[in-house]
């Protein structure tokens, strides 16, 4: 097992070419980005992968790949949630071939209001794929939104889950009352692409998991903070918060975009619905990276937009 996960962990995109097929090799391009980044450790797929929206074939596909470059250079979390448990048994077993240290797994919708099935769940599929589980407890309508005291019994009766991504809001005191009400776990991570990670550290958080389009800027804040330097770290995010408050409504297409105006990939293209970005949008978000000491480039005339 594990032990104790840390620090940040960006979820990566899945990159998608011009057409709409995965492109590898664009994905394995953003893990290089945040492995430049001095990121400790990374996650695939999750909802910021557009994960329910490729097919199981394509997940297995990726999350081989994403493995094979991240084995012995950082830590690899395998998200493993999916629609039944058959999927999320593959997909953990898929992380351990490829080196995962852990699997995050949403609760799962047909599981709403079974406290004891999500128990038992866990609990089998720990027998199933020997890993250990960081449970992410989404708000609805992507999770469940559990309570406190749901996962508190949840954690009481299910060892496997050592970790917690806390991202149904109020984020900050969840995290406070989870790490008093459950002593034995190992640590709680924020989410929600990062808006809440000052007051999440502050409270005791172990590390956070947002969006990768940031990653050098979250590991400069999480490595202030921890140095003692708050004002530094608190510096960090209010400068990237104007981004953050766009990632929150534009979602993926964000990401893909700062991404692609930092040179890192091509095509923008998204299969999951949602906002397009306008002309003003994207002049703004270059003014906040420029803020941020980013050097923006003008994208290729390659990319395209979905």
């Amino acid at each position: 097992m594990s032990g104790v996960l840390r620090g940040v962990f960006p979820v990566l995109p899945t990159i998608f070419d011009g057409a709409g097929e995965v492109d590898t090799r664009s994905t394995l391009d953003v893990l290089e980005f945040t492995l430049d980044a001095g990121v400790d450790g990374v996650v695939f797929p999750g909802l910021a992968s557009e994960y329910d929206h490729l097919t199981l074939d394509e997940r297995l596909s990726l999350i081989k790949a994403i493995g094979s470059v991240a084995r012995g250079r950082t830590t690899f979390i395998v998200g493993a949630g999916s629609i039944s448990t058959d999927e999320t048994v593959s997909l953990a077993r898929a992380g351990i071939a490829a080196g995962a240290s852990a699997a995050m797994v949403m609760t799962p919708h047909r599981l709403d209001g079974d406290l004891q099935g999500l128990v038992d769940f866990y609990t089998a599929l720990a027998e199933a794929a020997p890993l250990d589980i960081l449970l992410q407890n989404a708000p609805r309508p992507m999770g469940l939104g559990l309570d406190v005291e749901a996962l508190v019994d949840i954690l009481r009766k299910a060892p496997a889950v050592t970790h917690l991504k806390e991202e149904t809001v109020p984020c900050g005191p969840r995290i406070s009352q989870l790490l008093t009400l459950a002593p034995g776990l190992a640590g709680v991570f924020g989410g929600a692409g990062g808006r809440h990670i000052i007051d999440e550290l502050t409270r005791g958080a172990v590390g956070t998991m947002p969006a990768s389009e940031l990653a050098d800027t979250h590991v400069a804040l999480v490595a202030a903070f921890h140095a003692g330097d708050i004002s530094a770290a608190r510096g960090y995010y209010e400068r990237m918060m104007p981004i953050l408050m766009m990632q929150s409504v534009y979602r993926w297409r964000l990401t893909k975009a700062v991404l692609a105006m930092r040179g890192v990939i091509c095509s923008e293209f998204t299969r999951a619905p949602g906002p397009s970005l306008d002309l003003h949008d994207r002049e703004e978000m270059k003014a906040w990276l420029a803020r941020l000491g980013h050097v923006v480039r003008e994208p290729q005339a390659t990319a395209a937009v979905g």
